[in-house]
């Protein structure tokens, strides 16, 4: 992802979710995704998904059982 797609889906997840400690970052030596903290702590992995001449981003997030208590 280019940096102007990172700046804007940093600015989406802001909105989204109320909170100004988000941030997409890119991640090394790949292209078509990026990563999503919340300051230092790993939230998922944004995927660009440019099938078919529709262009659109997917969110994946991994929650463990530890995390729910």
């Amino acid at each position: 992802m280019n940096p102007e797609e990172i700046a804007k889906l940093s600015n989406y997840f802001k909105k989204t979710f109320m909170n100004e400690g988000l941030e997409v970052k890119p991640r090394p030596r790949k292209t078509d995704s990026a990563e999503l903290y919340k300051g230092d702590e790993f939230l998922g992995i944004l995927y660009r998904d440019d099938e078919d001449g529709d262009l659109s981003y997917n969110f994946s997030m991994a929650i463990l059982d530890v995390d729910l208590e």
